[in-house]
């Protein structure tokens, strides 16, 4: 699939990218909207809204972030990433991604940062071995409900990467299948407390692979933190 990838501008675009958001992620309620004006504003004000247009001139997937600072670093925070069912598996939540980084240097960040759903494995692959960012940091309940932990990642946007060493703690737990790590109740706690013995050591999460030999296990891998 052939798309422009650019920062999204005007209303109609801003309201087309509420629209996909609220279509992807399946939100019904009001309160879960994206305001148009919100996008305008981060837009001005060193914020990304980037959108990646179909041939027909369509909006087929979206992203949005905003500069954050944490003990004097500036790095740029992605909220959110969208793309149309009918458009994955063709690349362009990796497009996304790369012109946001694009946008995010010119405002003086070194670093992106985002969370994930650190038992969702695709998502998982993606942000650890496609992009090679690192999780930080375990967020519990991130969004103040239960069945919303999140890692936090640091994706380096500088040509001097440090480069990563391999995993040096495993921790194993049962998959049911590709989608989903931990997916009987008692394996999701046991994982749950690993995921904050392991961060709460000062180790990295690198690494998220299945076992190789059709084994309905999910291997994370820590690193000591440089």
């Amino acid at each position: 699939m052939q798309v422009l990838v650019r920062e999204l501008d005007g209303i109609a675009e801003w309201t087309a990218a509420g629209a996909l958001y609220r279509e992807v992620f399946g939100y019904t309620e009001p309160g879960w909207g994206l305001n148009p004006r919100l996008l305008a504003a981060l837009r001005e004000n060193g914020g990304t809204v980037t959108g990646a247009i179909g041939e027909d001139g369509e909006l087929v997937g979206f992203c949005y972030g905003f500069t954050g600072i944490e003990a004097g670093e500036i790095y740029h925070y992605s909220q959110a990433a969208a793309v149309r069912a009918s458009a994955r598996g063709a690349g362009i939540g990796r497009s996304l991604k790369y012109a946001q980084a694009a946008t995010a240097r010119r405002t003086g960040a070194r670093t992106m940062r985002w969370a994930f759903d650190p038992y969702a494995l695709r998502n998982a692959h993606f942000n650890l071995a496609v992009l090679g960012a690192t999780g930080i940091r375990f967020l519990p309940d991130f969004y103040g409900a239960a069945g919303t932990d999140r890692v936090l990642v640091s994706w380096d946007l500088t040509e001097d990467a440090p480069a990563r060493r391999a995993g040096r703690r495993s921790v194993v737990v049962a998959a049911a299948d590709e989608s989903f790590a931990a997916a009987d109740p008692q394996d999701r706690l046991w994982l749950r407390h690993e995921l904050v013995r392991q961060f709460a050591a000062g180790r990295r999460l690198v690494g998220v692979t299945r076992q190789a030999g059709g084994a309905a296990r999910v291997t994370y891998l820590f690193e000591e933190r440089p």
